[in-house]
């Protein structure tokens, strides 16, 4: 069955390597399919996925790769990389660790308690996301009703979905950088005198966050596919997986189409690595070629 235009694109968590799979994946989509996934209803983003929602929303196209895929960061044809990436691209080889807390608290049956406590005891991460929160803001992204970005409040362990009604006010830079501090690896942010971190600590995906009901299409983009290793990033796939697959159910009981597209590959051990992200794009780019004409 050829791949239409979906109604909300969910965009989830998945670090520097995650964004380039997706926005790689993006681009192999438009290109063997003719859609634009820019005119999508809504965008739901959660941390790396909320940049890529983000860019979306601002009207900018996904990147291309170029070249052959080598292991390190590069631009792509029109000279732009991974925002994320350019925030992080120093010092990354020991910051897988921090990503199973994540992976184990998103899979946390105890919901809002289990989160208050797992991340109120986790120390605070020293890196700063002020980068990419000045990036986003220069895409000039607004709260339009379209955007919806996913975050965890500390102290009440509850997830904030901002952009959707009735959530707190925010400036969609601030948003995104509190959907991607990740817990123990960058800073909370401070918003309306809350402190958030990470949407990747409710949910990988928070794909029961879309604005779907009957025969609503809706495009999930998650890396909890491919292989399981013996590494942080496999921890993260096991984890979540179960998580992923009940709140798909959930959307699909409104009546909601859904589609789930995973790497069909490993994107390496280590997805806050940026010398993994072009390798991911490229990767992408060729599986959403595939996805597109199958």
């Amino acid at each position: 069955m050829a791949l239409i235009r979906p109604d909300v694109l969910v965009l989830a968590a998945g670090g520097v390597v995650g964004e380039a799979w997706m926005t790689g994946v993006l681009r192999g989509l438009s290109e063997s399919t003719g859609i634009d996934f820019r005119e999508c209803d809504y965008f739901v983003g959660t941390s790396a996925g909320s940049i890529v929602a983000a860019s979306l929303a601002a009207g900018r196209e996904p990147r291309a790769p170029t070249g052959k895929p080598r292991h390190q960061e590069a631009p792509d044809g029109g000279g732009r990389r991974s925002p994320l990436a350019g925030a992080v691209a120093r010092g990354m080889g020991t910051l897988a660790a921090p990503l199973a807390p994540t992976a184990l608290a998103a899979a946390a049956p105890g919901g809002a308690l289990a989160r208050r406590a797992i991340f109120s005891r986790v120390p605070e991460g020293r890196r700063s996301l002020t980068q990419l929160r000045n990036e986003v803001e220069r895409w000039g992204t607004r709260f339009d009703g379209r955007l919806r970005v996913c975050a965890l409040d500390v102290d009440s362990g509850r997830r904030v979905v901002f952009g959707a009604p009735g959530a707190p006010p925010a400036e969609v830079g601030q948003a995104v950088e509190a959907s991607c501090a990740v817990p123990g690896v960058f800073r909370p942010v401070i918003i309306g005198g809350r402190t958030y971190i990470d949407g990747g600590a409710w949910s990988i995906t928070n794909l029961d966050a879309a604005p779907a009901h009957r025969d609503t299409h809706v495009l999930c983009l998650t890396v909890t596919g491919g292989r399981i290793e013996a590494s942080a990033s496999g921890l993260l796939r096991a984890a979540t997986r179960p998580a992923v697959s009940v709140e798909t159910a959930a959307v699909r009981r409104r009546g909601a189409h859904v589609k789930v597209i995973a790497p069909s590959g490993e994107l390496g051990a280590n997805l806050l690595d940026p010398q993994g992200a072009e390798a991911a794009l490229h990767a992408g780019h060729a599986q959403g070629l595939q996805v597109g004409t199958s």
